[in-house]
């Protein structure tokens, strides 16, 4: 259980038909398969993820849905150029409940820069607390304002809030 809903999250985000997206840590996909119904069949998103598995199980789930426009990509989000996503290719990208995890932040944005266009903007979800076993360790939540204060040092202009669910924080940041 998640207590974020993907799909309104997406919602929020405004993706339009034929976007480039490219979503950072897919996991499990549900932000990869909100994305794909919403950038439609002229448009793309890649789902980068580490664990082999996972891609495999997100490939199916995207097939069995007739998403066919979900490539899944086995790479580090946290290196440059591991993403394997060429310079400036995307529209938008997805960093959701990544950031707790990431040991490599300041690298995770320097990649969510180098991949996304000019103006572009990235979706950024993420635990506002540990909620005893539910979410991160407490040592490792990224509260909001220290995520924006990252993201504004990796280049990047806070566009707006999102309502991200009850034990969530989301908000929209622009490639400057």
């Amino acid at each position: 259980m998640t207590f974020s809903d993907p799909q309104k999250n997406i919602e929020q985000f405004s993706l339009i038909e034929g976007m480039r997206v490219a979503d950072l840590g897919a996991g499990s996909g549900a932000y990869t398969l909100a994305a794909a119904r919403q950038v439609g069949t002229s448009g793309k998103v890649y789902a980068i993820e580490v664990q082999k598995d996972l891609l495999s199980s997100l490939k199916n789930n995207a097939q069995k849905q007739g998403l066919l426009n979900v490539d899944v990509i086995w790479g580090d989000i946290e290196r440059t150029g591991a993403t394997k996503l060429k310079e400036q290719s995307v529209d938008a990208t997805i960093v959701s409940n990544v950031l707790f995890q990431a040991e490599d932040k300041k690298g995770l944005i320097a990649e969510v820069k180098r991949i996304l266009k000019p103006k572009g903007k990235v979706l950024v979800v993420d635990w506002q607390e540990s909620y005893g076993g539910m979410g991160p360790h407490p040592d490792h939540v990224v509260h909001e304002s220290g995520a924006k204060k990252m993201f504004e040092e990796g280049g990047f202009s806070i566009e707006r809030h999102i309502s991200a669910g009850p034990h969530h924080y989301g908000f929209i940041a622009i490639k400057q």
